[in-house]
């Protein structure tokens, strides 16, 4: 326990979002161990510390200005394996993606994965991240049987799932502690490959009553929605749900029958090849929103496909969060209840009207939400576009979209947010107060602290 942050690799630098919206600089601490994180944490100054993963929090969660970022990617070990309890130990700095290259081939697969496989598993918890499952399986935490935790006084504790500070952490943006290992349950697979079924939807009621209708018949269900499309066609959406494969829906001879579990995500570009700076805009998104509504079958079942085409097809095009330029963009998501449908209506229609260029909006169904304090998934519709941060207008709107989801007993989400106001937040999470007292009962100076957490005092 000698170590001090003299002994790791440390370099200021400046630190941003996936969203590149508002860069700030602060020293990056790369721990190696345990020891050294503790370390860290212990020696990291006045201004405090924040966890980071691999950076795909959009907004300025993983930032501290002034202060310390824990780079946990340097903690990437896989401990243990039961393949009778289909459970993995790990630490908290391995990435979905090389869970999936370690688990697949054993038959395994993650619980819970986001558009990117590029999460690591702490990043994964203090998110607590969704997933196309959600409506079936619940977000990430649900699937954590237990987790070592730093916490402020410089101790490792293990904590349980159904603890109060379990409850914090999930969904806790890095500020109960730097979750140092996990123990996830897995979900059982025959083949790498997903079976599909692909619709399309005329508008936003016709698109929402295929959801209600039939979603309890798959496993993975998500919706990409035109939001430039105006008038009847407001809301009009590709449909796309499925489930994993078995092995019997594979021919045999086949590569894929011989090597049913292989998994080999193909790789693109780098979009800035793809798309030169500058190009996106409201003709050319609208261009390309109208090929991607045509393009897809009215409706076409069972077709197979790769895990990665399926889940993660971004992952595919490195950086492709520069494709929107040198200003960045805004991932905004919300989420409203059943029962508030109206709310989502007019949210899509104001959006559609403002002309927003936004060519990545998914709509989802969210299932029974779990118990961490700050978790996003509550029960009903949610929402996430992608925005170019220089559009006129922006700040505006989205602060009037603010007030129509806390309006509707909403809530937005914390991991994507870079610009909510903090008056609207108690309103969206009603046990802030409860993180509130556990955060200052478990690190009364302060020690973890982020951009995000003093923007909305967290």
């Amino acid at each position: 326990m000698g170590d001090t942050v003299a002994d790791m690799s440390a370099d200021t630098v400046s630190v941003s979002g996936w969203g590149r919206t508002a860069p700030t600089t602060a020293r990056l601490i790369r721990p190696r161990s345990y020891e050294e994180a503790a370390a860290a944490v212990r020696e990291c100054g006045a201004r405090g510390g924040i966890p980071r993963g691999l950076g795909r929090a959009y907004g300025d969660a993983a930032q501290n200005a002034g202060g310390a970022v824990f780079d946990m990617t340097g903690l990437d070990r896989i401990h243990a394996i039961d393949a009778d309890e289909g459970t993995v130990r790990c630490d908290a700095g391995v990435s979905l993606h090389r869970l999936m290259q370690v688990l697949l081939p054993l038959g395994w697969f993650v619980p819970v994965t986001p558009g990117t496989r590029q999460v690591t598993v702490g990043g994964a918890i203090g998110a607590d991240i969704h997933g196309k499952n959600h409506h079936v399986s619940g977000s990430f935490s649900r699937h954590v049987v237990s987790l070592e935790l730093l916490t402020a006084d410089g101790g490792i504790h293990t904590v349980p799932r159904g603890t109060p500070l379990f409850d914090a952490t999930a969904g806790g943006m890095g500020l109960t502690g730097v979750i140092l290992a996990a123990t996830i349950r897995l979900l059982p697979v025959e083949t790498s490959l997903m079976t599909v079924d692909t619709e399309r939807a005329t508008d936003l009621d016709d698109l929402m009553a295929r959801l209600t209708a039939t979603d309890h018949r798959y496993r993975y269900s998500v919706a990409w929605i035109d939001l430039l499309a105006r008038g009847a066609a407001t809301g009009r959406a590709v449909l796309t749900r499925g489930d994993h494969a078995p092995l019997e829906a594979l021919r045999e001879g086949t590569r894929a029958r011989r090597d049913p579990l292989a998994f080999r995500p193909a790789q693109l570009p780098a979009a800035p090849a793809l798309f030169p700076e500058g190009l996106l805009s409201r003709r050319t998104v609208g261009l390309f929103n109208e090929f991607w509504y045509r393009r897809a079958p009215r409706a076409r079942t069972g077709e197979l496909q790769k895990l990665s085409a399926f889940f993660h097809p971004l992952d595919g095009v490195p950086h492709w969060n520069r494709v929107y330029g040198r200003g960045g963009f805004v991932q905004y998501q919300f989420v409203v209840g059943y029962g508030h449908e109206d709310a989502l209506r007019d949210i899509v229609r104001r959006i559609s009207e403002h002309r927003c260029p936004s060519f990545l909006a998914v709509l989802k169904r969210f299932g029974e939400a779990d118990p961490g304090w700050l978790s996003f998934p509550a029960p009903g519709w949610t929402l996430a576009l992608d925005i170019p941060a220089h559009l006129p207008g922006l700040g505006p709107l989205l602060d009037r979209l603010d007030e129509t989801v806390a309006a509707a007993g909403g809530r937005v989400y914390l991991a994507k947010d870079s610009r909510l106001r903090p008056e609207l937040l108690a309103s969206m999470y009603p046990r802030l107060a409860d993180f509130r007292a556990l955060r200052a009962e478990t690190d009364p100076r302060g020690v973890f602290t982020s951009d995000l957490a003093r923007r909305l005092g967290l």
